[in-house]
Order: C-alpha cells, then sequence, then structure tokens
C-alpha cells in the first residue's frame, strides 16, 4: 500500500476531485480508477472522505492510499533479442522499434520482459516486481535502441541512482518534421501530464518536473531535419514532447504530430548509452547501429 498527502496548490482550486486526480503524476490513474479509490475511502480531504465530486480549495490537504498492484504471472517467451553486453550484474539490449518493454493492460505478453526472461534464464533483479524484472529505465514501444536491465538487486539500486542522479549518458537519433533556426540548442520546458488527455504529456508549469533536453542538427532533408538528441533528464515522452512544444514534432509521432506513411511509430532511437559500471567502476559506453526502416525513411527524404 503506497500512501501520499498532497496540499492543493491555487492552480488547484476549484477541480473536482475526481479530475484531479488523474493529473498527479505521481497516481498516473484513470478517472474511472480514481472514482473506485474515491467511493471506497481511499481518499481524504483535511482528514475526512469525500464525494467525487468534491471541489477543492487552496490549502486542501488530500491523503490517497494507492493498494499494490495485482501480480500477475510472466511466462519466458523465445523472442529474438538483441543483446549487445552481458556480465553477471546487467545486460544491454538493441530494442526493437512496436515492442512493448514490459507485460501492461493491453499487453500481457510479447514483452522485452519475457523475451529477457527465457534469453537470461530468469536471472534478472527482482526489486520491480514479478512484471518488470530488471527493468531499470524504459523507452517507448515505437522508440527503438538502447536500454540496460539489471540481472541482480545490487546492480538495479546501483543503476537506479546514476539515473535519479541524472549520471547516465543518453543520446537520441531522430527524423523531425521542418527545418531548425538554429543548428544546436536547449530545450528546457519542465513536463507534466496533460490535463485533457491522461496517456498524453506536455509542456507546463502545473504539476510537472523540470525537464532539458540538448540538441544539435546533423542534417538538413527534404522538409525534415536529421537530429541528435542529448538527455539531461529522463520525463515520459521528454524528447518527443519537445520537439512538438518548439514546433518540429518527430516524424510518424502519431501522438503529438501526425502519422507518416510507411512508418509505424516515430523515428526516433536510442543510438549511445553510457554509464559507470555499479561494481567495477568502469565506464562503459554503447552505440546502436542505425536501424532499418529509420535509415529507409532518411535516404527516401535524401532523394
Amino acid at each position: 500500500m503506497n500512501r501520499y498527502s498532497i496540499t492543493a496548490e491555487q492552480s488547484d482550486s476549484g477541480s473536482r476531485l475526481d479530475k484531479w486526480l488523474t493529473e498527479q503524476t505521481e497516481f498516473d490513474i484513470s478517472r474511472s480508477a480514481a472514482v473506485k479509490l474515491i467511493e471506497g475511502g481511499s481518499v481524504k480531504v483535511n482528514g475526512l472522505t469525500a464525494s467525487k465530486s468534491r471541489v477543492l480549495s487552496e490549502g486542501d490537504e488530500v491523503e490517497v492510499e494507492i493498494p499494490d498492484p495485482v501480480e500477475l504471472e510472466v511466462i519466458p517467451q523465445d523472442i529474438p533479442i538483441e543483446i549487445v553486453y552481458e556480465d553477471d550484474d546487467l545486460a544491454v539490449v538493441n530494442k526493437p522499434q512496436g515492442m512493448v518493454v514490459h507485460p501492461a493492460a493491453g499487453n500481457p505478453d510479447g514483452t522485452l520482459v519475457n523475451a529477457l526472461l527465457f534469453r537470461l534464464k530468469g536471472k534478472l533483479s527482482g526489486i520491480n516486481g514479478v512484471l518488470r524484472p530488471g527493468i531499470v529505465h524504459r523507452i517507448d514501444k515505437n522508440t527503438a535502441g538502447l536500454l540496460v536491465v539489471a540481472k541482480t538487486d545490487f546492480a538495479h539500486q546501483r543503476l537506479a541512482e546514476l539515473i535519479k542522479a541524472h549520471d547516465f549518458t543518453r543520446e537520441y537519433e531522430a527524423i523531425c518534421v521542418g527545418h531548425f533556426k538554429e543548428s544546436s540548442g536547449t530545450i528546457d520546458a519542465p513536463i507534466g501530464r496533460d490535463k485533457n488527455d491522461r496517456k498524453k504529456m506536455c509542456v507546463t508549469a502545473q504539476n510537472s518536473k523540470p525537464a532539458i533536453t540538448q540538441y544539435s542538427v546533423i542534417e538538413e532533408l527534404r522538409g525534415c531535419s536529421y537530429v541528435r538528441f542529448a538527455l539531461q533528464t529522463g520525463r515520459t515522452h521528454q524528447i518527443r514532447v519537445h520537439c512538438a512544444y518548439i514546433g518540429h514534432p518527430i516524424l510518424g509521432d502519431d501522438v503529438y504530430g501526425k502519422p507518416y506513411k510507411g512508418c509505424k511509430g516515430q523515428c526516433l532511437y536510442a543510438k549511445m548509452l553510457g554509464f559507470v559500471h555499479p561494481r567495477t567502476g568502469e565506464y562503459l559506453e554503447f552505440t546502436a547501429e542505425t536501424p532499418q526502416f529509420f535509415q529507409k525513411i532518411l535516404d527516401s527524404l535524401r532523394d
């Protein structure tokens, strides 16, 4: 059971309790789930149970109890995956576009975790429970590229600390719509959940976290730009949201931009990953080859 206590701010004044809950990044719950929590007595305002239509005022103390998720059995599956590096503590994987990282509603199997359980014979850290063994960080389903997974709890804890301290080196490459005015720059804009669509993130000052992305244009293409990105923070959908925010959405991003013919998702992949090994203290750096789908679109925009 996870317990939270949040003080309503001035910007929250006038919000319905059920809608307000869905806007909090700490919870990441749907409107129906918020209603169930309220009706089940798991949400209190100023120490008292409240109705879903309760209107919040600045200074209200909202206490929320989120029950632990029911863990499901995750089975190993013989799914081909590329392991770039492996030792007793960790592995670096090159995830293909279209693969979900771990099981969730709507994706019970066929995920990277299912493949890892088979390939690594179940040798994954148990810190994140049954559904997300070994998963230290994630990349989106339709984003290809490198991520590290932990095989031991020791490695998991150390890697998580590095990520929290922003001591991971992460570079991505993308094809963005339009041409940039500046060949390089920094996008410093906080990201939080979109109030109108809980599945999306957006640049906002409300209930957000700092987000910083550096970019440099590699090449100008026909109507697009080939761009390299370096992350200083690791927010959900960070590069996709920041690109859309500055008017250059990633090509094929059907959430923050528009679909693109011949592309199953955003033209974005995790190119490089670097970190200090949690046990040896050695700095490791890995680079992924350009995915075929990405190279094909890149070549077509050069013609």
